[in-house]
């Protein structure tokens, strides 16, 4: 099927946009530092620090973010708990991150945030399935991974009869 090798994909590409993140803030830090600029009389020192934090700071969110759906891609079974509301953070932040840089870089840059949500997005959809069960046993109906029985099939009553 296809829901371990999206797994594997997100993990990667969250891994590396985590040090693609990480580096931009830290290159961005170093500009500022050297060049000794200053936004509105704001310290330059501080701008440059702030800088390096806040991509030191994300980038461990997004290499979080990939390593549940590592976990996730290694255990074939849906993301729960913090794990799974982490993955639909990262949905958010790239959605709105898109809605951002369609306008101050350009459509190609709104098209990898795009395609980075609909992987994120695509892994939770397709994981969908009772909790507790692995994926594929989900799909089939068959016995879950503690070994229960599957489910009896719910079939709906009888329609009524007219006299």
């Amino acid at each position: 099927m296809v829901r371990r090798p999206v797994a594997w994909v997100v993990a990667f590409v969250l891994f590396v946009e985590a040090l693609g993140v990480a580096a931009l803030n830290w290159f961005l830090g170093v500009v500022v530092d050297r060049q000794n600029m200053s936004l509105a009389g704001l310290d330059p020192g501080m701008m440059s620090t702030s800088s390096k934090i806040g991509g030191i700071v994300f980038g461990l969110y997004f290499a979080l973010c990939g390593l549940v759906a590592l976990l996730v891609a290694v255990r074939d079974r849906a993301p729960a708990g913090l794990g799974r509301i982490l993955l639909i953070s990262a949905a958010v932040a790239h959605g709105l991150l898109g809605a951002v840089v369609w306008g101050l870089v350009g459509p190609l840059a709104f098209l990898s945030m795009v395609v980075v949500l609909g992987l994120v997005v695509l892994l939770l959809m397709t994981y969908d399935g009772p909790a507790g069960r692995s994926a594929d046993a989900a799909f089939e109906g068959g016995a879950g991974g503690d070994g229960s029985p599957a489910a009896p099939p719910v079939t709906p009553p009888a329609a009524p009869t007219a006299p």
